[in-house]
């Protein structure tokens, strides 16, 4: 059985250096997240990658820009390194077609320019979708000005990966601070703060009507379902007084929401989000390099959990084929 992995990171040296050079402020978890080993397997995208997909039984990962993206660089700086990137990951993709596929990473900070680097990702580079990390500084997902980026996606028929960013200064000294210097920091990243700041952001997009203006729209939350999936029944219940949307918030979820479980191989959590969101909607990561470990856990987990023959292959590949456009392939 085929294993796609959706959510596998890459980090070249001219965004650390981007983000070196951006103003304040800054995301204070990369220094910690992505050095040594794991900074060389973000890095790296040749012979030591793949064998570390043959280790883990993955067939082929889809490349993406790790956290925080470029969603904290000045525009003409985020439009640079957008075209870098993303011609990097379409180099790869070219030097191991059945091996590596492609997710775009955006200049969200210039707006004008999103839309046209998503088109060009996916038209001319073949690229499966975008990977977003949430707020752009101030602006949410579903600011006005970055509506005409979401637009193009639905118009190119491609999903986005809303993947988690740290909380804005304000936001970890008011609710993850005083603890100590390291609990806070591993507070309001990952350990609790990465998880609600991306899944807020699909609720804010459903909130926002987005999901009305834009049926065909097609988000996909990692680490099965970033916390709020399983706070849904009460969050659609507060909705529902306070907001006229065009369907209940569950609706969302099964209609425009795709999850995985970015290296989190729980099947508990697996079986609510089967619940939610039903068995053509899961998706398989597995968080490389930040959740590797040796021992083939990933195919393991696929080949063991309890499910039944087509939701277990749609949860390894029919699910991303058939979002895609490659069931036919």
């Amino acid at each position: 059985m085929r294993l796609i992995a959706i959510e596998e990171h890459i980090l070249p040296v001219s965004v650390r250096e981007a983000w070196a050079s951006a103003p304040p402020p800054y995301d204070p978890v990369s220094a910690i997240a992505d050095g040594g080993e794991t900074g060389e397997r973000l890095a790296d995208l040749g012979e030591n990658r793949l064998a570390m997909m043959d280790e883990q039984g993955v067939d082929v990962q889809v490349l993406s820009l790790t956290t925080p993206g470029l969603h904290n660089l000045e525009p003409v700086r985020a439009v640079e390194e957008a075209h870098r990137v993303n011609d990097l990951i379409a180099d790869a993709c070219a030097r191991h077609p059945s091996r590596f596929q492609g997710f775009a990473a955006l200049p969200t900070a210039d707006p004008d320019s999103a839309p046209r680097e998503l088109e060009r990702a996916v038209r001319e580079l073949g690229f499966k979708g975008a990977l977003l990390c949430g707020r752009t500084r101030e602006r949410h997902l579903d600011h006005p000005a970055l509506r005409p980026m979401l637009a193009k996606a639905a118009e190119l028929g491609v999903p986005l990966f809303i993947h988690p960013q740290t909380p804005a200064p304000a936001v970890r000294e008011a609710n993850y601070s005083g603890v100590s210097e390291r609990a806070d920091l591993a507070l309001a990243a990952f350990g609790l703060g990465w998880h609600y700041e991306a899944g807020l952001e699909w609720v804010r997009l459903a909130a926002a009507g987005v999901f009305d203006e834009l049926p065909d729209l097609q988000i996909i939350l990692g680490h099965w379902g970033e916390v709020v999936l399983f706070y849904l029944e009460r969050t659609a219940a507060v909705m529902s007084r306070a907001l006229e949307l065009g369907r209940p918030l569950g609706d969302y979820a099964r209609r425009n929401l795709y999850v995985t479980g970015s290296g989190m191989w729980s099947e508990p959590y697996l079986r609510r989000c089967l619940d939610i969101v039903g068995p053509d909607r899961l998706l398989f990561s597995t968080d490389f390099p930040y959740q590797y470990r040796p021992g083939g856990e990933p195919r393991r987990f696929l080949e063991t959990v309890d499910l039944d023959d087509a939701t277990r292959r749609g949860l390894a590949f029919a699910n991303w084929e058939r979002l895609t456009g490659m069931a036919s392939i």
